[in-house]
């Protein structure tokens, strides 16, 4: 099991849940729903001891699930970085941070259970189907785990 797995699989058994909302409510970090451009899905913010995730309002529900998943695992992972000042301001790579968080919101959203008791009955398609997220997630989450 790599970190982020580790990490992932710690928050939900210590607060019960695998729901990105609540963990982050748990955490406290404070989801803000606002117009963002339709460019932007969502970001994370660490401010004066504060953390916030902005999620953008045109999205649906099952896009800001995944969307808050994501922006939860720069906050976890990453607490005091800041992707957009990161790529406005600096020559830094940002890829290895967004796998990271991309990772984060697979291992949480597709719970390990259903991978292997669906493994040779479903697709990856199915899969995400059935837990409303990215085909690329599922991907990311049975590369992480074969």
């Amino acid at each position: 099991m790599d970190y982020i797995q580790s990490k992932v699989e710690d928050l939900c058994k210590k607060y019960s849940t695998r729901n990105p909302f609540e963990l982050a409510n748990c955490l406290k970090i404070n989801i803000i729903h606002w117009d963002l451009h339709n460019e932007i899905n969502g970001f994370y913010q660490y401010e004066k001891r504060n953390q916030l995730i902005f999620l953008n309002n045109s999205l649906s529900y099952n896009e800001k699930r995944v969307v808050c998943a994501h922006e939860l695992g720069h906050a976890v992972l990453h607490r005091r970085s800041s992707v957009p000042f990161m790529r406005a301001n600096t020559l830094f790579s940002i890829d290895k941070i967004e796998v990271e968080a991309n990772k984060f919101s697979a291992y949480l959203l597709i719970p390990d259970e259903s991978l292997f008791e669906s493994y040779e009955q479903l697709s990856i398609y199915d899969i995400a189907a059935l837990h409303h997220v990215p085909v690329e997630l599922v991907e990311l989450k049975f590369k992480g785990l074969f």
